[in-house]
């Protein structure tokens, strides 16, 4: 199997299809949506709503710029993905009845993992966390070295090694890193704290005051160094300003709600959350009430 993925993604698919989808293995069809369920080894854990969204406006306009990659069964005469469910999602929603396919014919669970996979990472589909999981199942499933992998994906053994390592970090940390409120480089700047407390202070610490990863970098030196994040080392790092605009939309929503209202963006302004605040079950239901209206 090691030589089969250093020889790419060719050579992880059957090389005998069956009779029905032999004749279509190098060639694209439509098939109604209906017909395909998502891949039940499916190494994407998230779907972004918004950029879903943004995805579905784009195929309702411009329609499917690269057709999803299916396997096919004839027992159920129905279509498996095995790369591309984020375009068959937004397909759905962009009110799409057939989708453009390309029909591989993977012999066993294992090579349908694999396909997946690396037709994922090889886009850069994945978020970093789900990036270094792929990374590992194929290490273990397919016991391959490190090199072989970068070779397979066609990136450098140090890349494999350094998204691997983000593995090591915390539950929280992954899912910080995961979902976008901190980046690759960052979580790269926490794992060089070797004190667990120090470095969950330093992530508290990004997280509070949107520290740039070179201020990161640098209270991690500092800290490997012999220093700690005590308050006033703390409070000399400025606290970004928050937009007049959105102070204003706060105080209006407070004011509208009868409750305390937050909101926070994301280092892209477009993103962010809102939190609403409840101090009995009595305003529990007063907020219900309201947002059901």
């Amino acid at each position: 199997m090691r030589k089969a993925l250093g020889r790419g993604l060719n050579a992880l698919i059957s090389a005998q299809p069956t009779a029905d989808a032999q004749s279509q293995a190098h060639a694209t069809l439509n098939v109604p949506l209906s017909k395909i369920r998502p891949n039940h080894l499916q190494p994407r854990r998230q779907f972004d709503p918004e950029k879903l969204a943004e995805l579905s406006s784009s195929i309702r306009e411009h329609g499917l710029a690269q057709p999803i990659v299916v396997s096919y069964d004839q027992g159920s005469d129905s279509y498996e993905i095995i790369a591309g469910e984020r375009r068959w999602r937004a397909s759905e929603l962009a009110g799409l009845t057939e989708i453009n396919v390309v029909i591989r014919t993977p012999r066993d669970d294992q090579q349908r993992l694999a396909l997946a996979l690396v037709e994922n990472l090889q886009r850069e589909d994945l978020n970093p966390i789900e990036e270094a999981l792929g990374y590992l199942r194929l290490i273990k499933e397919f016991h391959i070295s490190q090199t072989d992998l970068g070779r397979t994906v066609g990136k450098a053994k140090s890349t494999v090694s350094n998204t691997l390592r983000l593995l090591e970090l915390p539950e929280d940390m992954q899912k910080a890193l995961g979902g976008g409120a901190i980046s690759e480089a960052h979580g790269r700047a926490l794992l060089s704290v070797s004190n667990a407390l120090e470095r969950k202070r330093l992530f508290e610490l990004i997280l509070e005051q949107n520290l740039s990863v070179r201020e990161t970098v640098e209270l991690a030196r500092q800290i490997e160094s012999g220093g700690t994040l005590l308050e006033e080392e703390t409070a000399r790092l400025p606290k970004p300003e928050r937009p007049a605009d959105l102070i204003a939309l706060e105080t209006e929503l407070q004011q509208k709600l009868g409750t305390k209202v937050e909101i926070k963006t994301r280092k892209d302004p477009k993103r962010g959350s809102i939190t609403l605040h409840f101090f009995s079950l009595d305003d529990l239901d007063k907020l219900l009430k309201i947002l059901k209206n």
